[in-house]
């Protein structure tokens, strides 16, 4: 059944009409149709504030400190420092210079290992599930991301406040938190 609808447009909406009527190449009930149905699908997107998470996306990205980086990638990156066993003296030296690095970033950034974790589950390094009083249940995508991202959070986090303790397994890990004296 088709109901019939009448809408004032301004000029500015009536332009976009005119515009997509033209790009979309059809008319314009069915054009109407599919707006308000993309809209009725998009609603909390379009009629929120963008998300916290877009928002530092953008502000990551803008600062051209970080890139996009398909995980495929980012694998085989990591398989290839292990292709003959233990990844590359230079591998882990430069690795661990980023790290060092991070870690006097973290010590003004972060207050505890939790909100670093949630920064790298953010980023796409790895999930993280809260267990409380500090304890960590961490899944990596891979063996050797988990031995890269632990060696990382080791490093990383030796300015703040807290001292770790790890506990690998297979592609899972515990991290506990305990308060420390630095």
């Amino acid at each position: 059944m088709a109901h019939r609808v009448t809408v004032s447009l301004d000029d500015d909406a009536h332009a976009a009409l005119e515009t997509l009527e033209t790009k979309a190449e059809m008319g314009r009930s069915e054009l109407v149709r599919r707006a308000i149905s993309f809209y009725a699908a998009n609603f909390e997107a379009a009629s929120e504030r963008p998300s916290d998470n877009l928002e530092q996306y953008y502000q990551m990205l803008s600062s051209g400190e970080h890139v996009l980086l398909d995980v495929d990638f980012l694998h085989a990156f990591l398989e290839y420092c292990y292709a003959d066993g233990d990844p590359d003296p230079a591998f882990i030296e430069a690795a661990d210079r980023v790290s060092d690095y991070h870690a006097r970033e973290y010590e003004t950034r972060f207050e505890d290992v939790g909100e670093l974790l949630e920064w790298l589950s953010f980023c796409g390094f790895l999930e993280v599930r809260d267990e409380a009083d500090g304890v960590y249940h961490v899944v990596f995508p891979s063996e050797a991301i988990q031995w890269f991202m632990t060696r990382f959070i080791e490093r990383s986090t030796s300015s703040l406040p807290t001292e770790i303790e790890i506990e690998r397994g297979v592609s899972k890990t515990i991290i506990a938190e305990r308060s420390g004296d630095r």
